[in-house]
């Protein structure tokens, strides 16, 4: 890999804010994003990233030990700060019967009532996190409660937040967000959505990026259909100061995907993703299967997130085990079909190379 003073690079305030080499960061994605592979992204000169909505406050406390052990680059954590979902208010009746007959051809009984699945950030979350600071946290689908930002930045964490629209771009930076991502809809997984009605923000990232670096002050961050030299060098043109790219390593030795969801990118194709509720109840990018097919006339009535995630669960559960994705959740990109099966430190040699080769042009 070359040699990348800040020299070579448009723009250099990701360089500077987060102690990079290079202004890459490999996005958190839960149930993807390894520890090994937030720590090899790190010891690349990237930023290292873990998607922790779903990681239980124990293995929180380890993942934070061992990045610290591990290496002296930034590495973020990610965490969920949703709205609680009204269960008891919510009406189960449609999604249950339209659900149905998957059980019952999975032998798995009658459709639960939901749950309310992974809980939003909370005070017992961040006293692990105060208790090992880590250099960066980021939040998804808004902004966490002032004291959280407060108690954070009094540590010294930087805080990145995540836009679909200007206005929640203006929000994050009003809120004390250091940075900014900007996810264009051809994001693979959940859509960062917190203002208004999330099918209403599906801009992509060729618009959306120029539209939030020229309504804020902080530095921004291209996200959405990135996938080589090309995309980053296209950022930066755009007005980002790095990009943020995830699909792209989820084949990384280091990538704890599922096998059949490594098998499925690998074979997939330009026009096989879809935004879906059905995983979760929030829109998110998958790889199109048999749910998203035959049950797309349940899209408006699923559970509210993450709720809907505990009625899908039992059947993305039994369909693997037999060897199939019908029901599992593909988070991918539109670009999904160029995951390489290569080390995280391929990957970003492959992507710094190739972005500094199309910058030098």
């Amino acid at each position: 890999m070359p040699d990348s003073p800040k020299s070579l690079w448009p723009d250099t305030r990701l360089l500077d804010l987060f102690g990079l080499t290079h202004p890459i960061i490999q996005a958190p994605m839960a149930g993807v994003s390894s520890t090994d592979m937030a720590i090899a992204a790190a010891n690349a000169g990237c930023m290292g990233a873990l998607g922790c909505a779903m990681t239980p406050p124990s293995d929180l406390a380890k993942q934070l030990a061992q990045v610290a052990r591990s290496t002296n680059g930034p590495v973020n954590f990610n965490f969920f700060v949703h709205q609680e979902p009204d269960i008891a208010g919510f009406d189960n009746t449609e999604i249950r019967k339209a659900l149905q007959p998957a059980y019952t051809a999975a032998d798995l009984g009658e459709v639960p009532a939901p749950t309310a699945g992974a809980s939003a950030f909370s005070d017992d979350i961040l006293d692990i996190l105060l208790a090992r600071p880590p250099k960066t946290v980021s939040f998804h689908f808004g902004l966490p409660k002032p004291h959280v930002i407060t108690a954070l930045k009094d540590r010294q964490v930087k805080l990145i937040g995540c836009a679909t629209c200007v206005a929640e771009a203006k929000a994050l930076e009003a809120g004390g967000m250091d940075a900014i991502v900007a996810q264009g809809a051809e994001a693979g997984g959940h859509r960062g959505t917190f203002l208004g009605e999330p099918h209403l923000n599906d801009m992509g990232t060729m618009a959306l990026v120029p539209l939030i670096a020229d309504a804020v002050r902080v530095p921004v961050i291209a996200a959405g259909g990135i996938f080589d030299g090309r995309g980053i060098a296209a950022a930066f043109m755009l007005g980002a100061a790095g990009v943020q790219i995830g699909t792209a390593f989820m084949r990384a030795t280091e990538a704890t995907t599922h096998p059949l969801h490594k098998q499925a990118l690998a074979t997939s194709h330009d026009a096989q993703t879809r935004l879906t509720r059905l995983f979760s109840g929030r829109p998110a990018r998958s790889l199109r299967n048999r749910l998203t097919d035959e049950w797309a006339h349940a899209e408006n009535i699923t559970a509210p997130f993450p709720a809907q995630r505990s009625l899908i669960a039992p059947l993305a559960k039994a369909a693997l085990q037999a060897g199939s994705t019908d029901f599992h959740n593909l988070w991918s990109g539109q670009a999904g079909s160029r995951a390489a099966e290569q080390s995280t430190a391929e990957i970003i040699e492959h992507l710094v190379t190739s972005a500094l080769t199309r910058l030098a042009r």
